[in-house]
């Protein structure tokens, strides 16, 4: 009877997972919700002409959000993702080949292989379309291949990344089925249904996790390991909270044999879930809080101000790009151009940028924790964790939202909705402003709002959720922001209150509740930003911040600030790790291209609070992680180096990394060349973290620097009063 009962409840639980799994990746891709709210349609009692009318307008239900069919998209610029007919044609064209006839295979990835950069550059709106190719990695009978798949021919030929690939360590990202799968395996294992049991845990509350494995020694290499992880969902939907500690699954990702359970948690209780469930529909009334803060929005009578054309062209005030989803980076910026206010010119900024690696490493020694230092972008892949987004909350009205097309592990595509939105923010923010002192007679004080463009996206990487914002301002510059939330990846204690520990024992983090470790970690995201500053042809600039002595024979001062410039000839010359007291500015210029007064135009990259790497250099996962070495790199243009950590990160040793590209110290002096900028975070967990966590944010500028000849909105005319209608709360009619 007992294994009856178990057999029911493991049945159960697969088809949980499997309609679970089919939920999260939207299948089919037909009927997905349209990626346009219309502003009128929401608040039209926010117009001038109807303001009075609000009392029965906001009674009524918002219109349902339009349905998109993608099979009919077709690319329109050199840059488009693959479309739903271009992903079916690759599949049957793959299946046809002898390489994936004969034997066992899966794509882990399939995306557009970009046309040459300069065919790109030259390409105009109207010029016929450049040939459409998709770059395949796939893993066929136990071996990784890049491929080239030619859409209009519909030929198949080796990358030139093949033959490297074959001598990488490491294995391509996971795909979702590898994922899925992965945590259904110990199920198949009676000495881990037995350790279940034994804990006296419910199957059928049970929740499990693929964790990546890194890479620590020669037993990992030559086969896909994973390890699983588990807990309790019983009497909450947090069951990030309820970990089963101590218990590790070590599973072949290929095969799904169970090699080992580890089992060093059996003294370790499951914490409690009183008060973990973060669902406000879950609360009860006495558990709700009463809204303290009366609901905002901004409302644009006149509907938003950007456009988007041809599904991914974005138009915004001065600026123009190409916006796409990607299974890797998440969402990708191209062709960053804004447009000079003195001569009407569209001038290059930035050719491509993206999130190339996200390294997650957690500082706890033990067995159960050692290998958590997850690459999320090249181990799960940033873009298929991206979830969609949640109109009013995620994003506000007159957001555009735009669909993503991914491929399963067997080329069928299917639609991530509402994966990236567009949308104009503005939080009272002044874009420039200066009022006269009443001491010269001259009455003047002239102010302009701050209005800005956001592109953004999340995604929930198991139990954490990074936004990623991509604002562009009015005066030129970008701003990168990270902002983390989510829940915490937490360790099961047997401690209850801190009175209980000794000063010797190490927690490796923060008793966050009963039985509760929050273990500190560190995130780093690094960034590719190709720079394109009104051409190819950049230099990068050290700008050092030096004190230089005075002699008090010239003057009281004793000491003041000197600019010294540098500019890099090489790699390693522009290596970055940023000091406080050792201050620099970091330029972008282009050489060629001067000013009114001489000048050379330029960008510059503006950290903002970031951290730094404290792992030693030799740690396997520093190894693999030595992107985060410097926070700024600069190398020269090379298509083949799109992922700081490498084609492969999966196992890898850190052999094909941003930091071994480097070491090659390649001449950078106005050539084509990218920025790489590492955001960091340290993140001691503490109670207010506990039991999901509030945003915090960190973030780097793109700002021009004698890029225009003087302030570029020195034009742009104030608000009045006429141009906005007063929206008027419901009690006021």
């Amino acid at each position: 009877m007992e294994a009856k009962r178990i057999l029911r409840l493991l049945f159960v639980i697969l088809i949980t997972v499997l309609l679970l799994f089919l939920t999260l990746i939207n299948l089919p891709y037909g009927n997905q919700p349209e990626a346009q709210l219309d502003c009128a349609s929401y608040s039209p009692w926010c117009t001038s002409k109807n303001r009075i009318q609000h009392k029965t307008i906001l009674k009524k239900k918002p219109p349902p959000i339009p349905t998109r069919h993608h099979s009919s998209d077709v690319p329109r610029h050199p840059l488009d993702p693959l479309t739903v007919q271009e992903f079916n044609k690759i599949r049957a064209v793959l299946s046809a080949h002898p390489l994936f006839k004969s034997s066992p295979y899966a794509l882990h990835s399939v995306v557009l292989q970009e046309p040459p950069k300069p065919l790109v550059l030259a390409w105009r709106k109207g010029d016929p379309l450049l040939p459409r190719k998709a770059s395949v990695v796939a893993r066929v009978d136990g071996s990784s291949h890049v491929l080239t798949v030619d859409i209009d021919a519909g030929e198949v030929t080796q990358s030139q990344h093949d033959k490297e690939a074959a001598s990488l360590s490491g294995f391509p990202t996971m795909t979702m089925e590898d994922m899925t799968s992965a945590t259904w395996a110990p199920l198949s294992n009676a000495g881990f249904n037995r350790t279940i049991a034994e804990r006296g845990i419910d199957l059928a509350d049970l929740a499990c996790l693929p964790i990546s494995t890194g890479w620590f020694g020669k037993s990992e290499e030559s086969r896909r390991l994973i390890k699983v992880q588990c807990y309790s969902t019983k009497g909450t939907a947090n069951f990030y909270m309820r970990p089963i500690e101590g218990l590790t699954v070590l599973v072949d990702l290929d095969t799904k044999e169970v090699l080992e359970v580890s089992d060093k948690g059996r003294d370790i209780p499951i914490p409690a879930a009183a008060n973990t469930d973060y669902r406000f529909s879950a609360l009860n009334e006495k558990q709700q809080t009463k809204r303290t803060v009366n609901p905002i929005s901004i409302e644009q009578p006149e509907g938003p101000s950007f456009t988007v054309e041809d599904e991914h062209t974005v138009k915004w005030a001065n600026w123009e790009f190409h916006l796409k989803p990607d299974p890797r980076a998440g969402v990708i910026v191209s062709r960053a151009m804004v447009r000079d206010p003195g001569t009407g010119e569209m001038r290059s900024v930035m050719y491509k940028g993206f999130a190339s690696e996200l390294f997650v490493p957690y500082m706890d020694p033990t067995d159960a924790w050692y290998f958590k230092t997850y690459m999320d972008a090249g181990e799960y892949g940033f873009g298929l964790q991206a979830m969609p987004l949640d109109p009013l909350n995620d994003c506000p009205r007159n957001a555009h939202f735009m669909d993503a097309v991914f491929p399963a592990a067997d080329g069928t595509p299917y639609v991530r909705s509402n994966m990236v939105c567009v949308f104009e923010s503005y939080a009272g923010d002044i874009a420039w402003r200066h009022a006269e002192s009443p001491i010269t007679g001259m009455e003047i004080r002239e102010v302009r709002p701050k209005v800005t463009l956001v592109v953004r996206m999340a995604a929930s990487v198991a139990n954490y959720d990074y936004i990623v914002d991509w604002e562009f301002q009015t005066d030129g510059l970008i701003r990168v922001k990270v902002g983390l939330s989510g829940i915490l990846m937490v360790k099961g204690s047997p401690f209850v209150n801190m009175n209980q520990v000794n000063e010797q024992e190490n927690l490796y983090g923060t008793l966050l509740s009963e039985n509760v470790i929050g273990v500190i970690h560190d995130h780093y995201i690094t960034f590719r930003l190709d720079m394109d500053v009104d051409g190819s042809d950049n230099s990068f600039v050290k700008v050092n911040l030096q004190r230089e002595h005075n002699s008090p024979d010239n003057a009281p001062r004793r000491s003041y600030l000197k600019a010294v410039r540098n500019v890099a000839k090489t790699e390693k010359d522009a290596q970055v790790k940023l000091k406080l007291y050792d201050p620099s500015e970091f330029h972008v210029i282009n050489p060629s291209k001067k000013t009114r007064v001489g000048n050379p135009v330029g960008y510059k990259v503006v950290p903002g609070g970031t951290a730094a790497s404290l792992l030693d250099l030799d740690d396997p996962p520093q190894k693999r992680g030595a992107f985060t070495n410097n926070q700024i790199w600069v190398s020269p243009y090379n298509e083949t180096e799109q992922w700081a950590g490498g084609l492969f990160v999966y196992q890898s040793q850190g052999e094909d990394t941003l930091a071994v590209w480097s070491e090659r110290d390649r001449a950078i002096e106005n050539k084509d060349i990218v920025v790489w900028y590492t955001l960091g975070f340290h993140h001691v967990p503490c109670q207010e973290d506990f039991p999901i966590m509030p945003t915090v944010s960190s973030s780097f500028d793109l700002k021009p620097v004698n890029f225009f000849e003087n302030n570029p909105i020195l034009r742009m005319p104030p608000n009045v009063d006429k141009d906005l209608p007063t929206c008027k709360a419901a009690a006021s009619a």
